[in-house]
């Protein structure tokens, strides 16, 4: 199985084959426009400028399962990340991550890349740790996406090879995604 087994919704509800990026490594992320790490959509863009060119696609689904941080509909999500941070990757519809009505995408993502656990010398992580456990205790079980801006790096056969927690250096994921371009 790969992400390539898969279709999503656009903003405008109509169905997209995730297969259309074969061939691509693409990054994939919940996202939302209220939360604390909402301006790593400048961080994503950048990303996806720098490596576009070799094929990297970034795609983020709105996600209002964290402490309701994404209440907008499909098109007021994707409009907001247009102005405020001049995305031009692809927003898709509103999914869940977690729990029984996960989008099937993010269930396979989930057993792909498990939860490796909270980086407990990272200041950010122990933050994240405490905010998931005031909030949404129920995600710190399992695989559970903690929060907002999970990160999920797939290479070019449409296989997840990393995943990235909200905390996660932005040269992290900069270093994997070379590594999938060499």
């Amino acid at each position: 199985m790969t992400i390539y087994d898969f279709n999503v919704l656009k903003t405008n509800g109509e169905r997209f084959p995730l297969y259309e990026f074969e061939g691509s490594p693409v990054l994939i992320m919940n996202t939302a426009s209220k939360c604390k790490f909402t301006p790593q959509f400048d961080d994503m863009q950048k990303l996806y400028e720098q490596y576009q060119a070799d094929g990297l696609k970034v795609i983020g689904f709105p996600c209002n399962q964290f402490a309701e941080q994404e209440p907008g509909t499909n098109a007021e999500a994707e409009s907001f990340c247009q102005i405020n941070y001049g995305v031009k990757f692809p927003i898709f519809a509103k999914v869940d991550v977690n729990g029984e009505q996960a989008h099937p995408l993010f269930d396979y993502l989930k057993k792909a890349a498990p939860f490796q656990g909270f980086d407990e010398s990272d200041i950010n992580a122990k933050l994240l740790k405490m905010m998931v456990s005031e909030k949404a205790p129920e995600w710190l079980v399992g695989d559970a996406i903690k929060w907002n801006f999970t990160k999920f790096l797939v290479d070019q056969q449409g296989r997840v090879v990393r995943r990235f927690e909200p905390t996660d250096s932005i040269d992290s994921i900069k270093s994997s995604i070379q590594e999938l371009l060499q």
